[in-house]
């Protein structure tokens, strides 16, 4: 089964974002901003991976 474009995207930020924070646990980049970025990133997965399967009620 092919995984969809949505989850390939945002599996690729996630990495990005990891990336990004461990740059900013070097010192590199603020903490202050690598982290929100991480977590954000990590919401909008977990909240579209539990909204898949959502009963949206009866179309008439």
């Amino acid at each position: 089964m092919k995984p969809s474009l949505k989850f390939v995207i945002l599996i690729v930020l996630i990495i990005f974002s990891f990336i990004i924070h461990i740059l900013g646990l070097m010192n590199l980049i603020p903490l202050l901003i690598t982290a929100p970025i991480l977590f954000l990133s990590l919401l909008i997965f977990f909240y579209s991976l539990g909204n898949r399967k959502r009963f949206r009620g009866f179309k008439s």
